[in-house]
């Protein structure tokens, strides 16, 4: 089993709203049945504006792969895999894409870029391999390429109450149900079929959701 990841993943502001939350009108359902309320403010997760813009910069697919430096060569790879599967089924494609980047290494941010916290490309991921939430960042960027609605997408923020730790995972809408993608996980499966994770927060490019109990 994979390590997992710590509470770095839990910035303040969303902390003050969680508790703001517990006192305000109930929200819809949502994943993992625990109530869910969108919201529109991305200026508080840095870390994930901050990433988009680096893929837009990184996603080229052009490079030397004989190099063993960090450059293009790695988009260039991660094309060509996307390529192999875009005629694939939507749900093959899922599987597919789960399996590429838990093929991937688990190693802290603390010895890859010599920081607590940090959010990385698939580029970089694919180069120096990461932890969960650049599992899930490269899992949703691979679907996005592939022609995914991004709306239909989230990385989820939540804690493992097995494990007693933060983790992040990517959540998929497909077909009425949502699809949870983790690399600690092989097989992809619903979400109602897992009941030890408490979602905190979600987001993609547009909105974020913050998640209260029942």
């Amino acid at each position: 089993m994979r390590l997992l990841c710590s509470l770095k993943y839990f910035p303040s502001r969303v902390i003050c709203l969680f508790c703001i939350g517990l006192f305000s009108l109930p929200a819809a359902a949502g994943l993992f049945g625990y109530q869910e309320t969108i919201r529109n403010d991305m200026k508080i997760f840095p870390q994930w504006l901050s990433v988009l813009e680096r893929h837009i910069r990184d996603n080229t697919p052009e490079g030397q792969c004989q190099t063993k430096l960090l450059d293009s060569c790695h988009v260039k790879l991660w094309h060509q895999f996307l390529d192999s599967i875009r005629k694939m089924t939507m749900m093959e494609q899922i599987r597919r894409v789960n399996e590429f980047a838990n093929q991937q290494a688990y190693v802290l941010d603390i010895e890859n870029y010599g920081l607590d916290d940090y959010w990385a490309t698939p580029r970089q991921f694919l180069y120096n391999n990461g932890d969960c939430e650049d599992y899930a960042i490269t899992k949703l960027l691979s679907l996005k390429q592939l022609g995914f609605d991004i709306t239909r997408m989230r990385i989820v923020i939540l804690q493992d109450t097995n494990l007693r730790v933060a983790h992040a995972v990517l959540a998929v809408d497909y077909q009425g149900d949502t699809l949870i993608l983790d690399n600690q996980v092989t097989e992809v499966v619903s979400h109602r079929h897992i009941v030890h994770y408490v979602p905190v927060y979600s987001l993609n490019e547009q909105h974020w959701w913050m998640y209260l109990p029942n």
